[in-house]
């Protein structure tokens, strides 16, 4: 008879025991169920809710269990639905009705609520480690190239020279959102919920702050009813990880088109792509390819959460039961793209002169003609339109930008000096844009000093 089954006639069916247990997924919760149960049954000790000695046999044994599950020396049931059942059938079977003090003033409703938390808390410091590792990674490697200079793109078009670490700083400042979105988080994580019950809190004098202490959360919740009913913190951790997901997706795409034949810019290395079945000469990008998919899969996590919790009555209902895999299953895809990125960012490698070769596009100069007409007291839509049809003439006439004489220029911008003619050098382009931010050369190794500092 299962633990709660005392008003029951009947065994649970089997097909209903598969078909409602959670053992399969929330085993990994052990390591937290067992730290909130040592500290509850020591809070119940303090309040003279159960007796010293069998707190600290609780505690003991609660030890002894994590260490059978640590190697791997522990027998689960689907008769007993999950982590929570499973750890204090272990206890009572081993000290009999007074290991069955464990469960006083609690109910499974804030005991998952807790533990959830306590994962959380965990994986969020976890994943802001690794998002900082990849920062790392990125710096690292547009600190190895600080004077590389490529095409900038927009619509996938040549737009503007640009430097390649400015490329991959712009990565790290997402990711540093990232971090900061997840570290803000933790803030409605670190919430402590036990002493809820099943929603309307306990007859026994728990002491919740002393469990909330003893845990280190920040504060104890204020109303039983959310505090098993909230999985607003879940929903907000999935949503972060989504975000990050699309960041890397993003920066997947930048690689994959750069690692193809028209592009050319790059390398991966060879441990991190795999080859063609069929096609002997393949080298495919498959990590930033799956990382792409994955970010599908996080979205889909993310959904399910939102569509799990949006029809739910209070409190509790099993409903929830089903949120775990879609937590798991986000920060999972987050930590394997986390273990994987750094790794491939350092052993990239850069195929400079073709970079080169692209930035050399004239065209990419073309707003840097417009601006210089700015500078002599032309109005910027007039200088657009002078450039543009600069631009236009040339097209016409199969002519680079940069092959065109003064007078040939003059046509479509009278007021070009010769000084017009040497705007057309990347190098130029860029060390002029000085701007905070910019991708000048000296704003640029400002960035970089600025996140090798932050990043120690």
């Amino acid at each position: 008879m299962a633990l709660w089954g005392g008003r029951f006639s009947s065994d649970t069916r089997d097909e209903v025991a598969r078909y409602s247990e959670s053992i399969s997924f929330d085993k990994r919760l052990y390591r937290h169920d067992i730290d909130g149960s040592r500290a509850h049954v020591k809070m119940l000790a303090a309040a003279g809710i159960i007796p010293q000695e069998t707190a600290e046999a609780i505690r003991a044994e609660l030890l002894n269990i994590r260490s059978r599950i640590d190697a791997g020396d522990f027998k689960y049931d689907i008769s007993l639905e999950d982590i929570h059942m499973h750890i204090e059938s272990a206890l009572i079977g081993v000290l009999g009705t007074e290991g069955a003090r464990v469960h006083s003033g609690r109910s499974r409703n804030d005991q998952v609520a807790l533990d959830l938390r306590l994962y959380l808390r965990d994986e969020i410091d976890l994943l802001i480690e690794g998002i900082h590792r990849f920062q790392n990674a990125l710096v690292g490697m547009a600190a190895a190239h600080p004077r590389v200079i490529m095409p900038g793109f927009t619509h996938l078009q040549h737009a503007q020279v640009v430097l390649f670490a400015h490329h991959l700083l712009a990565y790290v400042e997402m990711l540093d959102r990232d971090a900061e979105r997840l570290a803000d988080c933790r803030k409605r994580v670190n919430i402590m919920p036990l002493g809820s019950g099943a929603l309307a809190g306990s007859t026994l004098p728990l002491d919740r702050e002393l469990v909330c202490a003893e845990l280190g959360f920040d504060r104890v919740t204020r109303n039983s009813m959310d505090g098993v009913a909230d999985r607003d913190f879940a929903i907000e951790f999935t949503s972060a990880l989504a975000v990050f997901a699309m960041h890397t997706s993003r920066l997947s795409e930048d690689l994959i088109l750069w690692c193809s034949q028209e592009f050319d810019f790059v390398e991966l290395d060879d441990a991190f792509c795999t080859g063609s079945s069929l096609m002997p000469q393949k080298k495919n990008p498959d990590v930033c390819e799956l990382t792409r998919g994955k970010t599908a899969r996080v979205y889909g996590d993310l959904t399910a959460l939102l569509t799990l919790c949006k029809g739910l009555p209070l409190t509790y209902n099993r409903d929830l039961q089903e949120d775990k895999l879609a937590i798991f299953d986000a920060a999972d895809t987050a930590e394997q793209i986390l273990a994987v990125y750094p790794p491939m960012i350092e052993t990239m490698k850069l195929k400079e002169e073709n970079m080169r070769r692209a930035a050399n596009d004239p065209a990419l100069m073309a707003t840097d003609l417009a601006e210089k007409l700015v500078e002599l007291g032309v109005p910027f839509r007039t200088a657009h339109h002078r450039v543009g049809s600069f631009v236009k003439w040339c097209k016409e006439n199969g002519r680079l930008l940069n092959e065109t004489t003064l007078e040939e220029m003059q046509i479509s911008i009278p007021e070009a000096t010769e000084e017009f003619l040497t705007l057309f050098d990347p190098d130029n382009s860029v060390a002029k844009r000085r701007l905070t931010g910019g991708t000048g050369f000296d704003p640029v190794a400002d960035q970089l000093a600025f996140w090798q500092e932050k990043l120690k």
